[in-house]
């Protein structure tokens, strides 16, 4: 994992210095830097070493110098590439660096690059001769690419803080759009990004910069989309299941490439267990990496141990009391240099602090929820369809005012808050469900808070793109475009990156496998959610491998109580920031009011606005 920046047009030496300082966490082993004065290119590197720790050097030129690249991430095949494009005459000066794939790779095929390529990734490659510079995010978004676009000048960087620290881009003011999008969804989704001018590559997008004048063609050359095969059922269940687990232990194996000590991230959960009983079939010295909490409620320690020894991995377990995720947060927060929501990222920081102190790779348990379908939502939708369908508008605004009569409850997804959750949903129209389930406030709270009106089409665009876009009519496969193409994207693999690279740690993502996941995308939703059962053929295919009570146990979250701290004063607001400037300071202050008295829970609002307040978004 590295960071990586660049500019065309006006800037200096001293630009790119600012911009690469602001990736330092990223990548601690080493920085480089490429100038083209005479075009205006200037790329630049920090490094973090995992393959190739000589020979990797960046950013990297070929013999010729006509091609240079700066690049961020994994490519898994890159071995079988180099194969082939020496069997095609390319001739290769590093001992087995992925990122001179790269450079052969583009001179082979161009913009058909990407395609080839299996793994995570985000890289700017400049061509002198064609006087291009071709950038692009691997197929999910694992890696970020954030960049500005204007006549004459072209920016791009790993991270917001180290984009606007460019000159051209000093005194940016917030976008608010973005604002607005922050407070409806948790996060801010591609291609905004959160100061105006200022976008994110979405993944499974390219970008073919002139470097003459900057101009600018965006092409999505990758795209998730389900595609129910039911060829594949009738090979039968048993035969899906298999193929499932053949393809996850594949997938698993590719990403223990290293040279650098690697390990697996263990919750006791199904996903990361499954990754870390394949990873001990492949290296046997593997070890697992937990956290728990001195709280019952979120401490899932003792399922990771239990799902320790069922894979036989020795395994490290950091217990921290919930006192000291509230004091680190401020600090976590801190390093964020664009606010999210996801309060899960507080655990994820602590994981991966621990986990680096012995090792500098980890696999994770991403991606399961969202193409299996996994989350609660899925067992909210048939009746949310029966509810919406049959319940008179009168009744049901009668049930949403009893609902928010409940005790507040603070504990992990107490019942009052699912409840008061799904009617919020109900009042909308069926293509807004996922997006007002999920964020901090629904249209009448962003209006509210912006004093404007709001049109929830645009507001939730995105969503709206994906939910026409996806071309069955059942919404559970709508559901699952959502997560996959939307949340995980912008929300929990934005989370994992930023948590990782808090603390110079590369987390791979075995269950977003380029194979894995066209396979799976091909399997009718039926077999993913069935009969009240999240995951089912997941967990079917499982079965050889774990024991049923590790399979078949209860979900839990990774999560801190916030609304119990923001309701206790225990995560005091602060000072109003400057990026607030747009909203209603009343509207504000009711709701910390009425959170503190215990007569509403308001965790996900007041929670995305601490963010807002404590992300260093400036850079750190």
């Amino acid at each position: 994992m590295c960071g990586i920046c660049g500019f065309l047009g006006p800037g200096d030496a001293t630009a790119l210095a600012a911009m690469n300082a602001r990736l330092s966490r990223r990548g601690p082993d080493g920085e480089g830097i490429y100038a083209d004065p005479a075009a205006g290119v200037h790329l630049a590197h920090r490094r973090l070493a995992i393959i190739d720790l000589e020979g990797g050097r960046q950013p990297m030129a070929t013999a010729d110098g006509a091609l240079v690249v700066t690049y961020n991430g994994e490519i898994y095949n890159h071995e079988a590439l180099r194969s082939r494009l020496e069997a095609r005459g390319h001739r290769f000066v590093t001992d087995h660096s992925d990122t001179e794939v790269l450079l052969h790779g583009w001179r082979e095929w161009g913009e058909e690059l990407p395609s080839h390529l299996s793994g995570m990734w985000a890289f700017a490659l400049y061509d002198k001769r064609r006087g291009v510079l071709f950038c692009c995010r691997d197929r999910f978004g694992k890696k970020p690419f954030f960049y500005a676009a204007r006549p004459g000048f072209f920016a791009f960087a790993s991270e917001l803080s180290a984009l606007v620290a460019h000159p051209a881009l000093a005194g940016a003011t917030v976008s608010r759009t973005a604002l607005r999008k922050y407070f409806a969804y948790g996060f801010i989704p591609a291609p905004n990004a959160l100061y105006a001018g200022t976008h994110k590559l979405a993944g499974g997008e390219s970008l073919l910069v002139t470097v003459r004048d900057g101009a600018v063609v965006k092409r999505r050359w990758w795209s998730f989309c389900l595609e129910p095969d039911e060829s594949l059922v009738a090979a039968g269940e048993a035969r899906m299941a298999a193929r499932v687990l053949e393809l996850l232990d594949a997938a698993v194996a590719r990403r223990l490439m290293s040279d650098v000590p690697l390990g697996v991230f263990l919750s006791g959960g199904v996903d990361s267990s499954a990754v870390t009983a394949l990873a001990a079939r492949h290296a046997p010295d593997v070890a697992a990496f937990s956290i728990g909490f001195d709280d019952p409620a979120f401490d899932e320690s003792g399922k990771a141990r239990e799902a320790a020894a069922c894979c036989r991995v020795a395994h490290h377990v950091s217990t921290l009391t919930l006192g000291d995720a509230l004091a680190l947060m401020p600090d976590i927060v801190g390093r964020l240099d664009e606010p999210m929501g996801d309060v899960s990222l507080i655990p994820t920081a602590l994981l991966c602090r621990e986990t680096r102190s012995h090792v500098t790779v980890a696999l994770g348990g991403d991606g399961a929820d969202e193409l299996f379908a996994g989350y609660d939502p899925f067992k909210a939708i048939r009746v949310a369809q029966c509810y919406s369908r049959l319940a008179p508008k009168p009744l049901h605004a009668a049930l949403a005012l009893l609902a928010a009569r409940l005790p507040v409850g603070h504990g992990y997804m107490a019942m009052s808050f699912k409840i008061n959750r799904f009617l919020r949903g109900l009042s909308h129209p069926a293509r807004f469900w996922n997006p007002v389930w999920l964020g901090p406030l629904d249209p009448e709270g962003i209006a509210a808070l912006f004093r404007e009106p709001v049109d929830p089409e645009e507001l939730y665009s995105e969503a709206v793109e994906v939910f026409d876009a996806c071309p069955s009519r059942d919404m559970v496969d709508k559901t699952m475009e959502f997560y996959t193409r939307l949340y995980m994207q912008d929300d929990i693999l934005v989370k994992t990156d930023r948590a990782g690279m808090m603390h110079s740690l590369e987390v791979r993502a075995p269950f977003l496998d380029g194979e894995l996941t066209d396979y799976v995308r091909r399997i009718p939703h039926r077999f993913k959610f069935r009969n009240g059962t999240t995951k089912y053929i997941l967990k079917k295919a499982l079965e050889p491998l774990l024991p049923r009570h590790v399979i078949y146990r209860k979900k839990q979250g990774f999560g801190v109580p916030v609304g119990r701290w923001l309701a206790d004063g225990l995560l005091p607001m602060g000072q109003a920031s400057p990026l607030e400037a747009p909203l209603d300071a009343g509207y504000v202050a009711a709701r910390i009011r009425e959170q503190r008295q215990g007569r509403a829970d308001h965790r996900l609002f007041l929670w995305n606005l601490w963010v807002l307040r404590h992300a260093a978004l400036s850079g750190a």
